[in-house]
């Protein structure tokens, strides 16, 4: 019981900073290119990481573990934030987190396919419920142009994201989760960073108050706490189960966008939000209906 409510509250945690991260990200980029600020915050988040895993430094094994951290980090970094951060300056904040929200329906299927999870009917009616959920909120409920271009970097987001998270599933037994996330981290950070200044001028970056202070919590809370939280998650239960919670984290992202950054609330956010908790419970609750009936990997 008292793993339960200690998972519950990670799970709080994580849907919380990564929700408010989507805004706040947002809110930077108007006082930096976006492949220098998604490589700055992430260098940052992976160095924090590192100096608490230091005291582990045995388990680091790095001539051993290098291709796995590298993999990792090309995946759940390099692309994610990377084409994250410019699908952001193109499109608003919330919709183009709710299209990143294919990624839950894209980890339960690629869990299925090469982790041998379970899938029965209810979990993909589920999977399925949610990103209609994730549509409905996103369609039509916010100012702003639409970029086809946008559209395809959120999707892409989603599929990097996917594949990260089972990739680190698929291999988090041979390696010390703590310097396997302070590792990817880094090493991502690192490549952005080279890869924005090739791509970007530093002197274009506005070193002021709001942007210092907004860096410096995405970097601690949203990348070193958040993706340490959402391994341990994905290492201690089913990825397609807690990747079914992360369903609420555009609605988060939508409200705070509402506050923040003036974008609207509509129908379709209500409409969502109830789609949403049915998906959680279709994935995470076994009637016993469906307790029987499902599909297995060959």
């Amino acid at each position: 019981m008292r793993q339960h409510y200690k998972t519950i509250l990670l799970l709080a945690f994580l849907i919380l900073v990564w929700g408010i991260n989507w805004p706040l990200s947002k809110f930077a980029l108007q006082y930096t290119p976006p492949v220098l600020f998604a490589g700055i915050r992430a260098l940052i988040g992976g160095l924090l990481l590192i100096i608490v895993a230091l005291p582990k430094y045995k388990q680091l094994q790095f001539r051993r573990n290098w291709p796995v951290y590298l993999l990792s980090a090309m995946l759940s970094i390099v692309l994610y934030y990377g084409v994250q951060t410019i699908g952001l300056g193109i499109m608003p904040a919330g919709l183009f987190s709710a299209i990143v929200f294919l990624q839950p329906v894209l980890l339960g299927f690629f869990s299925w396919m090469w982790l041998g999870e379970s899938m029965t009917r209810q979990k993909m009616l589920g999977l399925i419920i949610g990103f209609i959920g994730v549509g409905v909120m996103s369609a039509g409920g916010f100012t702003g142009k639409i970029s086809l271009l946008g559209i395809v970097l959120a999707i892409v987001t989603a599929l990097t994201w996917a594949l990260g998270t089972v990739y680190v599933k698929k291999i988090g037994h041979r390696v010390d989760s703590l310097w396997l996330t302070a590792m990817q981290i880094t090493i991502g950070g690192i490549i952005l960073l080279a890869a924005g200044t090739m791509m970007e001028d530093w002197s274009t970056i506005v070193w002021n108050a709001p942007f210092i202070e907004d860096t410096v919590f995405i970097a601690i809370f949203v990348i070193a706490l958040g993706w340490f939280v959402y391994f341990k998650l994905i290492h201690e239960g089913e990825a397609s189960k807690v990747g079914s919670y992360t369903f609420l984290i555009p609605l988060v992202s939508i409200i705070a966008s509402v506050l923040f950054l003036n974008e609207h609330v509509t129908l379709n956010l209500l409409i969502g939000l109830i789609l949403i908790l049915g998906s959680i419970i279709l994935v995470n609750v076994r009637f016993r209906k469906t307790t029987n009936t499902g599909y297995s990997k060959p």
